[in-house]
């Protein structure tokens, strides 16, 4: 391929679209819930929503930040399920915005050499690509599990982030 190819460019665009999604769908479900049902656990042995919110901030740090854009990875990857003190809203959410800020300018600085790249990650020998196509869905997953976690605290109680409006969306 030449070297001004397009594709490091639609993959950027594409990645950061879906970290946008995530975090408008995590945003509006922290706005439905108190401080208590962020560190809410369905059992002992399963993460609150503030566990995967470091977690997420973590994987990002080590996987894009660190492996994509050369930065120092410092993560501490056993403490964010091990967190049981609520730690404050306001630290988490600055701790993930900035985690999906910074991986947002690595990406943005993809070339195709670095799509190609081989790093080594927690032991894994993966491409530029592999991590994007691994952190992306993986960073979605928890979004899900957020979402669900805020539908069972809230019930009936929950709003829906998007509804289908007209056939077209598939309203009925």
């Amino acid at each position: 391929m030449p070297t001004d190819s397009p594709l490091p460019s639609a993959i950027a665009s594409a990645a950061t679209r879906c970290l946008d999604r995530a975090m408008i769908k995590i945003h509006h479900c922290l706005d439905q819930l108190t401080d208590e049902q962020i560190w809410w656990r369905p059992n002992s042995e399963m993460n609150s929503i503030g566990n995967l919110m470091l977690h997420l901030a973590g994987n990002l740090r080590q996987w894009v930040v660190a492996g994509l854009g050369g930065a120092e990875d410092h993560r501490n990857r056993p403490l964010e399920f091990a967190e049981r003190r609520p730690v404050e809203r306001a630290v988490l959410v600055e701790k993930l915005e900035s985690s999906v800020a910074d991986a947002k300018s690595a990406i943005a600085r993809l070339t195709e050499a670095g799509l190609l790249e081989v790093h080594v990650i927690q032991g894994f020998e993966v491409t530029g690509a592999a991590i994007l196509f691994d952190c992306l869905p993986h960073f979605q997953g928890h979004t899900q599990e957020i979402i669900s976690f805020t539908r069972m605290q809230l019930g009936v109680n929950y709003r829906f982030e998007w509804a289908p409006k007209s056939a077209d969306e598939g309203a009925e």
